[in-house]
C-alpha cells in the first residue's frame, strides 16, 4: 500500500506580519508546491509515500529534499539536475483586500525535465495510488508529455489514478488546458476540481455557482459531477466549496459522489491563517481514506477535516496528525486548549 505523487516543489515567500510586497522588508520562505503537499500530507495521516519531481544540484534542491524527508516521504526517484528551482511570491490577504500570488517558474529544474528523467516501471513497483495536479503538465510541454506517460504506465499497472484539476490562468490558456486534459482524462480514475476547474478545463458549467461571488449551488454540482461520471467512467467526483465572505473568513465544506451516492461534508466557518494548500490536503485526506476503505460518509468528513485544519497553520505544509483530523472530525471545534 504506497502512494505516488509528482509535481514540481517551490520556494513560497511571503511577507512578513501580513504586509504587502511593497512594505516588506523580509519574506519567510516555505518549501512546497500542490503535490509535496499531498505527499507530506499523506505520510503523515499514516500511508508510505513517494514524491518524483527534479531538484537542481544546489543548495536549494538539497533543503527541498530534506525538507520532504523530514515527513517521512520516499525522495528515492527524485531527479537532480536543472538550473533552479521555482519561485512562487505570496501576499497574504486580509479582511477585504485578496490575497496576491506571483510565480517565478519558467526554467525551473522540473519545468525543463525530460521523460528520460524518470523510470515509471520501477517508481510505481508496489504501488496502489498515483496522483498529480493540472498544475504540473502546464509548467511546460515537457511537462505535459511526462504527466500523459506517468498516467498510462499507472493504467497499464493497475494502479488506482487521481487529478486535481487546479487551474493556474498564470501558468496556461484555457484552449491549451482543455487540449491537454482531453488525452489525460482516460486514465483518470478519481477527479477533483472546483467549479471553476471544470468549467475551464473540461467544459462543463455547474449551473448557479459563481466562485468569484462565493455563490455556491450544490445541487448545479451534482448534475456536473452525474455527467462527469458518465463522460469519463470515473469512480469518484469530489470538490471542495468555499464560502468566501473576506480574505480572512471563509465557509469550508466538500462534497464527494461515488456513482452511487453524494456526500456533502459538514460546514466548517474558518478564520484563515493561510489558505495556500487547503485544496491539495483535502485531495490528500480522500487519497487516504480511499486507500483505507473509509467508505464514502467517513471519507468525504475526514478529508473536510484534514483540509480545513491546514488552514490555520502557516507554511505550505498540513502539519497536522491523524488524531486531530479524527477530533475535528469528530466534532471538536472549539479550539480549546489541549492539557
Amino acid at each position: 500500500m504506497r502512494v505516488v505523487t509528482m509535481g514540481e516543489m517551490m520556494i513560497r515567500f511571503m511577507p512578513a506580519n501580513n504586509e504587502r510586497f511593497e512594505q516588506a522588508v523580509t519574506y519567510n520562505a516555505y518549501y512546497g508546491g500542490d503535490e509535496s503537499i499531498v505527499a507530506t500530507t499523506i505520510c503523515r495521516l499514516g500511508v508510505p509515500v513517494e514524491f518524483v519531481t527534479k531538484l537542481p544540484e544546489n543548495i536549494f534542491g538539497d533543503i527541498a529534499k530534506r525538507k520532504l524527508m523530514e515527513q517521512g516521504v520516499e525522495t528515492s526517484h527524485i531527479a537532480r539536475g536543472g538550473k533552479r528551482l521555482g519561485l512562487n511570491f505570496y501576499e497574504n490577504g486580509a479582511s477585504i483586500r485578496p490575497s496576491q500570488v506571483i510565480y517565478d517558474r519558467g526554467n525551473s529544474a522540473f519545468a525543463e525535465a525530460d521523460i528520460s528523467d524518470f523510470d515509471f516501471d520501477d517508481i510505481f513497483s508496489n504501488a496502489c495510488w498515483f496522483h498529480t495536479s493540472g498544475i504540473t503538465p502546464a509548467l511546460s510541454d515537457n511537462c505535459t508529455k511526462i504527466v500523459l506517460s506517468a498516467y498510462k504506465k499507472a493504467k497499464e499497472k493497475g494502479i488506482t489514478t487521481s487529478i486535481d484539476l487546479n487551474y493556474r490562468r498564470k501558468l496556461w490558456s484555457k484552449e491549451k488546458a482543455q487540449a491537454c486534459m482531453k488525452k489525460i482524462m482516460p486514465y483518470i480514475d478519481v477527479l477533483i476540481g472546483n467549479e471553476e476547474d471544470i468549467e475551464i478545463m473540461l467544459g462543463l458549467e455547474a449551473e448557479g455557482t459563481n466562485v468569484e461571488s462565493g455563490i455556491l449551488n450544490v445541487d448545479g454540482y451534482k448534475v456536473v459531477f452525474k455527467k462527469l461520471m458518465e463522460i469519463y467512467n470515473l469512480k469518484m467526483v469530489a470538490t471542495t466549496l468555499r464560502e468566501s465572505y473576506s480574505a480572512s473568513d471563509n465557509g469550508w465544506s466538500v462534497l464527494v459522489y461515488d456513482g452511487k451516492k453524494f456526500c456533502h461534508s459538514k460546514k466548517y466557518e474558518l478564520h484563515l491563517v493561510d489558505r495556500g494548500g487547503g485544496g491539495a490536503s483535502f485531495s490528500a485526506g480522500l487519497i487516504f481514506a480511499c486507500v483505507n476503505n473509509y467508505g464514502i460518509e467517513k471519507t468525504t468528513e475526514f478529508a473536510a477535516a484534514v483540509s480545513a485544519l491546514k488552514q490555520t497553520i502557516v507554511g505550505d505544509f498540513n502539519l497536522i496528525t491523524y488524531d486531530e483530523a479524527i477530533s475535528l472530525m469528530n466534532g471538536n471545534t472549539t479550539g480549546r486548549v489541549q492539557r
